[in-house]
């Protein structure tokens, strides 16, 4: 069941959230959480930003102090994969917000970590709320509230519904 947040002031109707956020990465609790944001974002006529966040790309190579290894190709083969699949990302997230009406802006963050990439998205945007999945795909952080979310939570200067 999905319940509408209004507030209700002078005999009026006044949405309460009226500019969304939605961090989404691919997996499958991000697109629950996306879902979540666009059903909110059309029961309050509020405008629904989806935006993705891709870290910086490093390269760990144990002694690497002993030799000289060019690593400029590989880093750009490495980012370049990862904005084509960020764009993949968010065309998904268009359809989906097409298909359910709503008019979508999109936003891919690169080479930051994905909560200040997220809370640096909300405040340029001047959202007033933002939706994410619990966790997402992003390594052995996926397992715990513990990494992305909770730095969001932290650290957001907005409200923060996490969909689990």
């Amino acid at each position: 069941m999905f319940y509408s947040l209004v507030i209700i002031a002078n005999g009026g109707t006044i949405a309460m959230y009226s500019n969304i956020v939605c961090a989404i990465d691919g997996s499958d609790l991000s697109t629950k959480a996306f879902t979540h944001a666009i059903a909110l974002a059309g029961k309050l006529g509020a405008k629904l930003t989806a935006i993705t966040v891709t870290e910086p790309s490093i390269i760990i190579a144990p002694g690497a102090e002993m030799m000289m290894v060019d690593t400029t190709s590989i880093l750009e083969e490495l980012d370049k994969a990862k904005a084509e699949s960020a764009k993949g990302v968010l065309e998904d997230a268009t359809k989906l917000a097409s298909a359910a009406g709503i008019t979508l802006t999109t936003q891919h963050v690169p080479d930051l970590p994905a909560a200040e990439g997220i809370i640096s998205s909300a405040k340029a945007v001047h959202a007033d709320l933002i939706v994410m999945g619990s966790h997402g795909r992003r390594g052995l952080g996926r397992l715990l509230l513990g990494s992305q979310a909770a730095e969001v939570l932290a650290h957001a200067d907005v409200p923060v519904l996490i969909i689990k």
